[in-house]
């Protein structure tokens, strides 16, 4: 679905209309060079991971039925430090190399080898860009990652390969630093409220200047600062948005609106450009990104997010009352099960914290 355009004196229209066939001219043509990307939740829940904040289905929703302050507080730091346990149940479920990319991230991908990718700002926390072939150093996460991961408390960083084996063993590790003086809890450099955000996230919003195109997939954008991004290319660049329902305020005059799933719209602009048998190409590698043993499932079925925020919301209720069990606080080796929940004090409402922060 895309609307209609118009024309104004101070700016002259770039696009040839507001739809699939005239952006895809652009991007073929001489004029377009610098492509910046947006990318929200609905990127990757083709893929099977659920995303947070929908009414009813989304991973919030299904928490707040479980016995937490409130269902954010699994993503937040004050909780984490004195119960790790429902962070990391939910950290297995979605570790990466469960999950395969989508055609969407293989989209990125063809971006990047055409020489059109400036940069990809993602919200997303799953490494499915990395996954899929694009350059670390085209990518921002804004909201950080399960690819690196570090203390609390020192800041040193953890290994890969230790944090993996902890987080996937069949009795959940709760990793530690290994700093004789520290042993300070470990987490992905996943930003969690009460952080603030990567420093390479603010560093790189000046480059937005550079923008010939902004893309923007599968976003609320209603998280701030990251939904800001959206005004600050150029006056004059056209932004297209391509998510299930309208969102933010894309009324210029070469902006374009192209309504329905990712992978489907991905799909048809693929087409235009003369892409598809690329897209389908970049899209088979992505097999060799998931571990051995899992099976990726074909991207489409709603269902699959749907189970997954199931199963992650039984495992964590189940979590949780293993820690209702034990009266111990955490030792340095300790085990999810060797953990105590948390007491019933107050809790600051997420809606009290940076509005910066996010997941």
């Amino acid at each position: 679905m895309a609307k209609s355009g118009y024309t104004t004196d101070r700016h002259p229209r770039i696009l040839e209309g507001n739809d699939l066939e005239a952006l895809a001219k652009y991007i073929k043509s001489d004029s377009c060079r610098n492509v910046f990307l947006m990318l929200g939740a609905g990127v990757s829940t083709s893929a099977g991971i659920p995303d947070f904040r929908s009414p009813g289905t989304g991973l919030y929703a299904n928490l707040a039925r479980l016995n937490l302050p409130f269902p954010e507080a699994v993503f937040e730091i004050e909780f984490f430090k004195e119960n790790p346990i429902p962070f990391y149940t939910l950290a297995k479920e979605l570790y990466p190399g469960r999950f395969r990319p989508t055609h969407t991230h293989s989209f990125i991908t063809l971006l990047h080898s055409h020489s059109l990718l400036h940069t990809c700002f993602t919200q997303n926390i799953d490494t499915l860009e990395r996954r899929a072939g694009v350059p670390a150093h085209k990518i921002i996460e804004a909201h950080g990652s399960f690819a690196t991961q570090r203390c609390i408390e020192c800041k040193t960083p953890f290994d890969a390969e230790k944090i993996k084996k902890a987080v996937l063993s069949e009795e959940i590790e709760i990793p530690r630093c290994e700093r004789r003086r520290c042993q300070g809890l470990v987490k992905p450099d996943i930003v969690f409220f009460g952080e603030a955000l990567p420093d390479q996230f603010h560093k790189s919003i000046r480059n937005l200047r550079e923008a010939d195109l902004l893309i923007v997939l599968g976003t609320s954008l209603t998280v701030h600062p990251f939904a800001s991004l959206v005004d600050l290319v150029p006056s004059d660049c056209p932004r297209v948005l391509i998510n299930l329902d309208e969102v933010g305020h894309f009324n210029k005059p070469d902006d374009v609106l192209l309504l329905g799933k990712c992978d489907d719209v991905v799909r048809e602009l693929c087409k235009e450009l003369g892409w598809e048998e690329e897209l389908d190409a970049a899209w088979e590698k992505t097999k060799d990104s998931l571990e051995a043993g899992e099976q990726g499932p074909e991207p489409g079925p709603e269902e699959l997010a749907e189970d997954e925020v199931d199963k992650i919301t039984k495992n964590l209720e189940q979590a949780l009352k293993v820690g209702d069990k034990n009266e111990e606080g955490p030792s340095s080796e300790s085990k999810a099960s060797d953990l105590v929940e948390p007491g019933s004090e107050d809790k600051t409402s997420p809606a009290e914290f940076p509005t910066e922060v996010k997941l």
